[in-house]
């Protein structure tokens, strides 16, 4: 996958976390809506991690090839 084929994924996941955050304003998100949009907070995260990734190896004169998608347990226990 390469960094456009990761930024598309980004964009179609935050459009239907979009969605979802809509629908959970008006009150009408289920409670399968509101697990997807856990889910989806998730691989949007793990996403962004593989981005962040791919251009680090890139700058440092690697293969951005060689970045993976972490687990969900890494990229949540990030902190800022």
């Amino acid at each position: 996958m390469d960094d456009q084929e990761v930024i598309d994924r980004i964009n179609e996941l935050a459009s239907e976390e979009h969605e979802l955050f809509e629908k959970e304003s008006r009150g009408e998100a289920s409670e399968s809506d509101q697990e997807r949009l856990r889910r989806l907070e998730v691989s949007l995260d793990q996403c962004w991690d593989l981005l962040h990734q791919r251009r680090a190896l890139r700058n440092a004169g690697l293969d951005p090839n060689e970045a993976q998608v972490r687990d969900a347990g890494t990229v949540e226990g990030y902190v800022d």
